[in-house]
């Protein structure tokens, strides 16, 4: 069996559709945020692997192809923002502040708490790129000394966790503007997050893609000054 998986080239792709296809199955089912599809794929993809002993390297010889869309996947997000060109235009500089707010938010958290935990300096910028896409987060950390793999993972974590906790969080602080809450969730926890923006309305999800380019370019400028912070 081990044999047979490790040489079909479709294997990553298979086992990773099918896997969010479970956790998107869960998700209508059970209602609630812990039952993430891309958090149940992830689990289960590793389940898999564990339980049939097929390595890493061989799963993602199939798997890799699923990340070329990335890109354009990305690209896509611009109609919802092109879409909702005339609200970008009057909240131009409260969008600008937000995005701005929250890059910054991001940095300096990340920067306080690898002081607190000691984090050597390869960690630390292992982790300031974690509240944007991962195709900028990955050149980022490359460029920065990091350990890319796990800022890989880091990003992930983040984006899924903000896409769980994300309404949650609305709701706790009585964020009700759908263009706050965009910019908020798109800033914060990135594509994945923006997938949940989505969900609560069309501006909201301009608004989260619109924040995804910006935060990242930003982050890309800040990130370099924040690194020799510590």
């Amino acid at each position: 069996m081990k044999e047979m998986l490790c040489e079909s080239v479709f294997f990553g792709v298979m086992v990773s559709i099918l896997m969010y296809e479970l956790g998107i199955f869960l998700k209508k089912k059970f209602r609630l945020a812990l039952f993430n599809p891309l958090l149940v794929s992830v689990i289960a993809v590793m389940g898999v692997l564990l339980v049939f002993q097929v390595d890493y390297d061989a799963y993602y010889e199939g798997a890799q192809y699923l990340s070329y869309l990335l890109t354009p996947a990305t690209v896509c997000l611009a109609v919802p923002l092109y879409e909702q060109i005339g609200l970008l235009k009057k909240h131009s500089r409260a969008i600008a502040g937000g995005i701005l707010s929250g890059v910054l938010t991001s940095l300096v958290s990340i920067l306080a708490m690898s002081a607190a935990f000691g984090l050597s300096h390869e960690e630390y910028v292992t982790l300031l790129p974690k509240s944007i896409t991962t195709a900028i987060g990955m050149g980022i950390s490359e460029e920065l000394g990091g350990m890319v793999t796990i800022t890989v993972a880091v990003i992930v974590i983040t984006g899924v966790l903000g896409n769980m906790i994300a309404e949650t969080v609305c709701r706790l602080f009585r964020i009700e503007e759908p263009v706050a809450r965009g910019i908020a969730i798109g800033s914060a926890a990135h594509a994945i997050g923006t997938a949940k923006a989505m969900e609560l309305g069309e501006v909201e999800g301009a608004m989260s893609s619109l924040s995804i380019a910006v935060a990242g370019l930003v982050t890309v400028a800040a990130a370099s000054l924040f690194a020799g912070f510590l």
